[in-house]
């Protein structure tokens, strides 16, 4: 296909793409948070214990790893456009399926099937906007999109309780496969194709020698780990605090969706500081002045539950902090590191999400188990640990980049 030459100023038609992949991502998102202050009607209903709560989110993620492998590849040979369309109709008819589960394990498989989609959106959905638009602009659409997602997890739980006070947790799916069907009209209508090279192999040799060359990049694996590590406080806290809240305080469904406001409210601060900085400073000075919020909110988390295991106020603060730092983080970082290879941008955007989505996992089950066995002071240790490793890795992601830019220039 022709070279795409990424758009440096919008139109309204430029906009309506970016808008139909946030609400596909939206949906799903609201798909777990609007569920989440129901998962204890859930786990009741199958009578199973409260153990299972978590155990959606860790299914869902885990298939946000299994197609990444492929799509990537697969969206650089025949174009980002058709495969992103079959990832948004397959996730509205995993949606619709939900209605008819008789299992927790049913449930649970339903909810890893809908997480794939996680995989139509990182390694297909990021990487076209990256392409689609320049530097500056891509990092604020991305910052701008990640606010419109984070009205999920912001207004996902007290939609959820207002939801579930007059119908039930399974009509909550149709509503969810409604709105991916409208965000697939859109992006039927809207989305540019970026992509495609029929040279492009997707013999299983040339992709893992491509995968295996992408593994020992250190720049890639470096800043895909960070994102993963920087992101497991705030996922933790989405898939425990109906237990830490509702379960274990005591507290009702509404105090449990309040008490999510703050958290989510600093993160789109986050991003709308981003992305007013975009393009006014290095795109590498943001993850500096992050570190700051970060570190001293998962350490404001630790300490205070450290004294007082019941806390909440105090972890729900600290948390906040770190969000915001967060919203400083993500879309500036996931450029850099999408563009630190050569490789084709599907194939990066792949182990990018495979590698970021097995870190949310495993430090989701990470916090599960500190938190199960030890209380809100390991579950915030856990989170504290996550935001130091992340910190190590940054330094190095951007002490690498600056000795590669500087061999560059030289040659």
């Amino acid at each position: 296909m022709a070279s795409f030459v990424p758009v440096s100023s919008l139109t309204r038609r430029h906009l309506i793409f970016p808008l139909c992949l946030v609400l596909f991502e939206f949906a799903t998102y609201i798909a777990h948070d609007m569920i989440q202050p129901g998962m204890l009607l859930v786990t009741s209903e199958f009578k199973v214990g409260p153990e299972w709560v978590s155990a959606s989110l860790t299914a869902y993620l885990v298939g946000g790893i299994v197609l990444q492998w492929l799509l990537g590849p697969l969206s650089d040979k025949f174009g980002r456009r058709p495969v992103m369309l079959a990832g948004v109709a397959f996730f509205m008819l995993t949606c619709f399926a939900t209605h008819w589960v008789q299992s927790i394990e049913q449930f649970i498989l339903l909810r890893f099937l809908q997480g794939t989609s996680l995989c139509f959106i990182g390694a297909v959905g990021y990487a076209a906007i990256q392409e689609a638009f320049d530097e500056s602009l891509s990092v604020k659409m991305m910052a701008l999109m990640a606010n419109v997602a984070l009205i999920a997890p912001l207004a996902g739980p007290l939609a959820g309780a207002a939801f579930l006070s007059f119908s039930d947790w399974r009509t909550m799916f149709w509503l969810f496969g409604a709105v991916s069907a409208i965000a697939l009209l859109g992006l039927w209508r809207t989305m540019p194709e970026t992509a495609g090279d029929s040279a492009t192999s997707l013999a299983l040799k040339s992709l893992a020698r491509g995968y295996g060359s992408l593994l020992k990049d250190r720049q890639v694996m470096g800043g895909s780990a960070a994102i993963g590590l920087v992101t497991i406080p705030c996922l933790a806290w989405v898939a425990l605090s109906p237990v830490i809240l509702i379960h274990d305080e005591g507290l009702t469904r509404l105090d449990y969706a309040l008490l999510q406001l703050p958290v989510f409210v600093a993160m789109i601060a986050g991003n709308l500081v981003l992305s007013r900085l975009a393009g006014r400073m290095p795109i590498e000075q943001p993850l500096r002045m992050a570190a700051w919020p970060i570190l001293i909110g998962l350490a404001l988390a630790a300490l205070s539950t450290g004294i007082n295991a019941h806390s909440y106020l105090w972890l729900t603060a600290g948390l906040s902090l770190y969000g915001f730092g967060t919203g400083l983080v993500n879309a500036g970082l996931y450029r850099l590191t999408l563009f630190s290879s050569e490789a084709g941008k599907g194939s990066v955007a792949a182990i990018l999400g495979m590698i970021s989505i097995l870190v949310f996992a495993l430090g989701i089950e990470l916090a599960k188990g500190a938190y199960f066995h030890g209380g809100s002071f390991w579950f915030s240790l856990v989170n504290l640990g996550s935001g130091l490793l992340w910190f190590w890795l940054v330094r190095g992601f951007l002490r690498e980049r600056k000795r590669r830019a500087t061999r560059v220039s030289l040659e």
